[in-house]
């Protein structure tokens, strides 16, 4: 792990879920990154310790994107979808995390 200590605590609210789409599916086989909807507020540093925490791999590098949510609309009235975060968490050569695995 860096430098930087974490609390523990922070650290288990920073990963929100991972995404499971064909986009992530794509990245995950092409580049060997794991998606994640992380904390609006994380860091990247964040990241790279609660990914290391809590599958126990070691990360090689952690990138991220603020996605705005979409414009909906229902009837008259006009609303907007909640703005996510995500990262693309590049793990070292011969990591792997399985997630089938981790739910048993």
């Amino acid at each position: 792990m860096s430098a930087v200590k974490f609390s523990e605590e922070r650290l288990m609210k920073v990963l929100v879920a991972p995404v499971i789409s064909e986009k992530a599916t794509m990245v995950a086989e092409k580049n060997e990154q794991i998606v994640f909807r992380v904390s609006p507020d994380a860091t990247k540093p964040e990241i790279k310790a609660a990914v290391e925490l809590l599958f126990k791999v070691e990360v090689e590098s952690v990138q991220t994107v603020n996605r705005e949510g979409k414009q909906k609309r229902t009837g008259a009235r006009i609303g907007r979808r909640n703005h996510t975060k995500r990262a693309f968490v590049c793990l070292k050569p011969g990591q792997e995390i399985n997630f089938s695995e981790e739910a048993k």
